[in-house]
């Protein structure tokens, strides 16, 4: 993760949300970025960015049933941790929630594939710099 200069203004911001999907064996869900996207052919956890006057409860809610075709209620969504980052010259901070029951099995809709790993083979994963630090959080959490 890169350090923010904190004498040189960020010009934007961006919050995202992320959701770790926790399956009934203890795994998780990632998912591939597809072609055409910034970061190709990542894992990520799925999730997206907040839309104006969206709380991250109700935005991560939208993007699982967008990318996962999914439904999932707020009182199932517990916040887990944070990451904070430069993208480009955004700062980034990713909310993670750890999810563990939903309706309706997940499909990808936009990602290139979809993958159930434990959390400790998260690190053997090709993932964006600021889900990386979010993997020992994870494997403490699961």
């Amino acid at each position: 993760m890169s350090v923010p200069d904190p004498a040189k203004p960020q010009k934007t911001s961006l919050v995202v949300v992320a959701a770790a999907l926790v399956d009934r064996d203890g795994r998780l869900l990632v998912q591939q970025r597809p072609e055409g996207l910034s970061m190709a052919g990542l894992w990520e956890f799925p999730g997206g960015k907040l839309e104006p006057g969206e709380t991250p409860e109700q935005a991560l809610i939208r993007e699982l049933g967008e990318e996962l075709a999914i439904d999932v209620d707020h009182a199932c969504l517990a916040p887990a941790c944070f990451a904070s980052d430069m993208l480009g010259d955004r700062h980034l901070l990713l909310l993670l929630f750890v999810c563990r029951k939903w309706r309706g099995t997940p499909v990808a809709q936009h990602a290139s594939a979809l993958r159930w790993v434990r959390a400790v083979e998260l690190h053997g994963l090709d993932m964006p710099p600021a889900d990386k630090p979010l993997i020992g959080l994870l494997e403490a959490l699961i």
